[in-house]
C-alpha cells in the first residue's frame, strides 16, 4: 500500500517512517526540508511541502492508499493542527483517499471518556499551561470527526523516547489507560490501526 506521512521528520515521525518501510509500505514523506530525512531518502519518496499550502498537500495525497499525520504544533498560535486537518481532509476527499490515522494528545476529549479525578486534574493543568495547543488540537479533531473519512484519532499521553515496552493499553480516559507511552509504541499502533477496522471513526487513548 502507498501511504503519505505528514510530519515525517519529527521524533515520532521518524519512527513511524522506519516501521512503515520495514513493513513494506511505499512511503511518501511530506516534509518542509527533505534533507532532514538523511539516508532514508533512498528508500521512500520525499515530498517537499508546507502544511499551509493546500495545493501541495493535495498533490502529496494524490494516488495514496492512506494518510497518517504525526504533525506537531510548532506554533499553535497559528492554528497549525486545525489548518493541517482542514487541508489534509479536504485533499483526501477530493482525491478519493479515505483512511486517515491522526496522532493527537490525550487532553483532547472524547464522548466515550469517563475521566476520574486524576484525569480531570491532568487535563485542567494542561489546559492552563498549553491553552493554545489544546484548543488547536480540539479544533483539528472536530474537523476530522465531520470529514466523512474513515478516520482513527490516536490520543497519546506523555510521549517518551527509548526502547519499546511492547504491551499497549488501549481505551478511553478513566478506563484503564496510563499517563505515558513510548513513541515507538505509538508508531506501531498507528500502523496496526491501518488494517484494523475496529478503530475506524474512534479516538482511543493509547498508553503503556
Amino acid at each position: 500500500m502507498k501511504i503519505v506521512i505528514f510530519g515525517a521528520t519529527g521524533r515520532t515521525g521518524r519512527l513511524l517512517v522506519d516501521q512503515a518501510l520495514a513493513a513494506g509500505y511505499e512511503v511518501t514523506a511530506f516534509v518542509r526540508d527533505p534533507d532532514r530525512l538523511g539516508e532514508l531518502q533512498e528508500f521512500l519518496t520525499p515530498f517537499r511541502g508546507d502544511i499551509f499550502d493546500a495545493g501541495r498537500v493535495e498533490r502529496a495525497v494524490t494516488g495514496q492508499g492512506a494518510a497518517l499525520s504525526v504533525i506537531g504544533p510548532v506554533d499553535s498560535s497559528r492554528g497549525v493542527m486545525a489548518t493541517a486537518a482542514q487541508n489534509i481532509t479536504a485533499a483526501m476527499r477530493k482525491q478519493g483517499v479515505y483512511r486517515l490515522i491522526w496522532l493527537t494528545g490525550a487532553g483532547v476529549p472524547d464522548p466515550n471518556d469517563q475521566p476520574k479525578l486524576v484525569d480531570r486534574v491532568f487535563t485542567g493543568v494542561l489546559g492552563l499551561l498549553q491553552k493554545d495547543l489544546v484548543e488547536d488540537s480540539k479544533q483539528a479533531v472536530d474537523i476530522i470527526r465531520t470529514s466523512g473519512l474513515d478516520w482513527t484519532v490516536v490520543r497519546a499521553p506523555r510521549l517518551l523516547d527509548g526502547e519499546p515496552v511492547g504491551t499497549l493499553r488501549v481505551g478511553y480516559a478513566g478506563l484503564g489507560t496510563g499517563f505515558r507511552i513510548k513513541r515507538v509504541d505509538v508508531a506501531r499502533f498507528m500502523l496496526e490501526a491501518l488494517a484494523d477496522v475496529s478503530y475506524v471513526r474512534q479516538a482511543p487513548v493509547v498508553s503503556n
